[in-house]
């Protein structure tokens, strides 16, 4: 029998990729399949609540909460559905916690799927957060499977959030917006992890607003475009007291793909330490060769350079 009743085998298959749910988590957790709520468990220190208009959840980690963690991962089996949800997250002082979320789609039909998500992050004083994020799309219907995700946080004094993005197939359009206010001593790391193929497009912006005293960010995209897909990254760091902060694109581009790596950093005070690297480039032809001479084929070759770039 299913650890999840009301969630069928395909649902369970998108759970399983975007949230590596196999069985039950321990601690609080909230599915949501098909646009409804399809099960959810509180714990002793994380509470989740349906908001009292139906357009999503807020989620209550208690102050000095440690080591849980709470799952909110959304699935769409159904070819059409157009799904938006706003959750809030309040993370209270001291808590240290880690919190995954993540959308599979699976798009039989002819008519698009879409899901937009927006996630809000409110850390108290020392909090600690590491955020996990994947998209994941299949199916073999003419219709898209489509992702914009909106992610805002708040970091109060000395607080730590480390984001991990992952997107690495079957979503044809996304547009991933992400924007972080950080007030004294809070540090932000952002991972981005990015594979497009065929006519796939993908946008990622990012604004981090370091505003208190010795903040600072760290954002970090490795993606890489095939085929003919597009993808365009913005990283915008404002640096508006003494602080710290970093940018960098990375990214192998094949075949007939575009891709496109706008940064702006703007120091707002005389101590604001900013940096940004971009790279765009192909895989280089002795990478290939030297893989090749161990008996991999181009085709081998080149995807295990991908994976081990995308890893």
């Amino acid at each position: 029998m299913s650890a999840f009743p009301k969630i069928d085998e395909i649902q369970l298959r998108l759970l399983e990729e975007v949230a590596d749910l196999h069985e039950v988590p321990e601690g609080a957790y909230n599915i949501r399949a098909n646009g409804k709520l399809a099960d959810r468990v509180n714990s002793a220190n994380i509470e989740i609540v349906s908001k009292e208009d139906g357009t999503g959840i807020d989620i209550h980690i208690k102050p000095g909460t440690k080591k849980e963690s709470v799952h909110i991962p959304v699935v769409l089996s159904q070819s059409g559905l157009s799904d938006l949800v706003y959750n809030d997250f309040y993370v209270g002082d001291d808590a240290d916690v880690v919190i995954v979320a993540g959308c599979g789609i699976h798009n039989g039909g002819d008519q698009d799927s879409r899901h937009d998500g927006i996630h809000r992050f409110w850390l108290g004083k020392n909090a600690k957060v590491k955020y996990v994020e994947k998209h994941y799309g299949e199916g073999d219907g003419k219709g898209k499977r489509i992702l914009n995700p909106v992610t805002e946080v708040t970091m109060d004094e000395n607080s730590y959030m480390e984001m991990e993005m992952v997107q690495i197939k079957g979503v044809d359009s996304t547009q991933r917006m992400t924007k972080a206010d950080l007030a004294a001593g809070a540090k932000l790391i952002i991972r981005e992890r990015l594979l497009t193929h065929g006519d796939q497009h993908a946008e990622s912006g990012f604004v981090v607003n370091l505003n208190g005293e010795d903040s600072s960010a760290n954002v970090i995209s490795r993606s890489v475009a095939k085929n003919n897909s597009t993808q365009v990254f913005n990283a915008e760091i404002n640096g508006n007291a003494k602080c710290a902060g970093h940018s960098e694109c990375d990214a192998i581009i094949m075949d007939h793909a575009k891709i496109s790596a706008i940064p702006k950093i703007v120091a707002n005070d005389i101590d604001a330490a900013l940096i940004h690297e971009a790279a765009i480039g192909k895989i280089a032809g002795e990478q290939l060769i030297k893989l090749m001479t161990l008996g991999l084929t181009e085709q081998e070759a080149e995807a295990q350079i991908v994976n081990g770039f995308l890893k």
